[in-house]
Parts: C-alpha cells; structure tokens; sequence
C-alpha cells in the first residue's frame, strides 16, 4: 500500500512539472555590458562577446607596461636624485659629515637647478649608521634636512624651530631605541640612514666673507653620547675638526670641513681658502 502511494505522488508530481510554465531569465542591463568599440585616450578598443580582439588585448597590455615603468620611474627618481648629490659630493673628496662650503658663490658652472649666484651655499651628507649626530646650526641660515629618498625630516635656520638664530639639532636615525633629552635640542627622526643636510646664507655688504665665516666658526656635526643621570656636570663634545680641500671644479671654490674628530676642541682651528683654476 505504502509502495502504490509513492507511486502515485511521484506520477502526480512529474505531470505537474511537466506542464509549468517555463521561465527566461531576464535581458542582462546594457549598462553592464562590454560594448562592442569603445573610444579611449589610447585608442578606439574593440571587443567581441565582451572578449577583447587581439589588437586591443596588445594595446592594453602595451599601456599597462608604461604605466608601471613611469611608476617606477616617479617613485625612485627622487632617491636616484639624493645618490647621485652624494657621488658627487664624494668625488670631489667630501666624505659623509664632511661640510661644503659654495664660499665664493656659485655661478652658471654650478650644477644645482634651483640655485641663484648671491648666498653663500653650505651643505653635507650626514651618516647616522652609527647612531644620532649633533648639528650645531649657525645663525643666519635658511635650509632644510632631507632623507634618502628626498623626503622632509626637519627645515633649519630661519623656517625651522631655531628661526635663523642657530641652534642644536639631533638627528635620530631610524630604529633608534637608545635614551633622548628632553630638551636642549630641536630633535628629527629620519627614515634612512643618510640624510642631505642644505642651506645658504646671506652676504654681509655683498661680500660672502663674513657669512663663510660664521659657518666655520659656527657649524659643528658630532655624534650625540647620552649623558647618565648621575654624571650631569659639563662635558665638552666631540667636535669635528676643519680642513680645506682645493677641489678642482671650474670656476668657485668650496671648502671642506672635514669630520676628523678631536675630542675637548670647543674651536675649529684657522682654514684658509682656497681658489680652484
């Protein structure tokens, strides 16, 4: 009986689908259809069932690889840019805390894009692979600290904390976990280990003399020793030595202070300048 039952659903439930209605689906939105050209800045597109035709695959393809490269061109340029500022300013036999010094002005020799012919130039690659350097600012300068890849860390003189008075700057370098003051300096974390230190000054009655000179007299790089609690009495840095390099470079002469440290030197001793031919 049981097994009649069945029977007789199942016969009833096959007629009943047999004669329902069938249902299409609905027309797909032409909005969300791939149409058959499409014009574009690179190009008319052509497409065929929504599959592009093998010029177009080729085009797109062709434009994606510009793409990329011009990506990866804007993002490795800058860095490219600050490499090449401390080549340049090695192949003239300024090493790493080494300080230049434009101290004749530049002119239509020099090698800068923006620079101009009436401040006296002074600027340096700074190396904190070794831990956190002392930048003693002198007063009257108009700069800016950049890491490697050109990006801001801190401005210095007149747009900086110190505004054009001078002052103490400590360069952190990055993953830095050691102590630091707190106070006594303006502090700047970079994220390299290299950093494009850059600033000018103003001449003095149109001459460049006394401005070269406050920076030699003033400007001293270090590297930065924590002091302990419970050794607070007065310790006279580590400064860095001066020497003058003659570099051959047409036409405007620079000084080189170099980073031969000395310690309990508070002066830096006399530099002459030196003309190149």
């Amino acid at each position: 009986m049981i097994y009649l039952k069945s029977l007789v659903y199942s016969a009833l439930a096959t007629t009943i689908f047999a004669f329902a209605p069938a249902h299409a689906a609905p027309e797909v939105p032409a909005a969300i259809t791939t149409p058959d050209k499409i014009d574009t800045r690179i190009g008319t597109l052509e497409f065929v069932n929504g599959v592009p035709t093998p010029d177009t695959a080729r085009t797109v393809r062709d434009t994606l690889d510009f793409t990329r490269a011009l990506e990866a061109f804007n993002n490795s340029f800058r860095g490219a840019s600050a490499y090449a500022i401390r080549e340049g300013l090695h192949s003239i036999g300024a090493k790493d805390n080494d300080i230049v010094i434009f101290s004749e002005l530049m002119d239509s020799n020099s090698l800068f894009l923006t620079a101009n012919a009436d401040t006296v130039y002074y600027m340096a690659v700074l190396d904190l692979s070794k831990g956190p350097l002392v930048l003693e600012q002198p007063s009257m300068g108009l700069g800016t600290i950049n890491d490697m890849w050109f990006n801001w860390v801190i401005d210095i003189g007149f747009p900086g904390p110190d505004r054009g008075a001078g002052g103490k700057y400590l360069l952190v370098p990055p993953g830095y976990e050691g102590s630091l003051p707190e106070g006594g300096f303006f502090i700047a974390h970079s994220k390299t280990n290299h950093l494009l230190y850059a600033a000018r000054t103003y001449l003095v009655d149109n001459d460049p003399a006394p401005a070269v000179a406050n920076i030699r007299k003033s400007l001293k790089i270090y590297p930065y020793t924590p002091i302990p609690l419970a050794a607070m009495a007065p310790v006279s840095p580590r400064h860095w030595k001066a020497r003058c390099v003659l570099a051959r470079i047409p036409r405007f002469p620079i000084l080189i202070l170099s980073r031969q440290a000395e310690r309990n030197s508070t002066q830096f001793p006399r530099v002459t300048s030196a003309s190149s031919k």
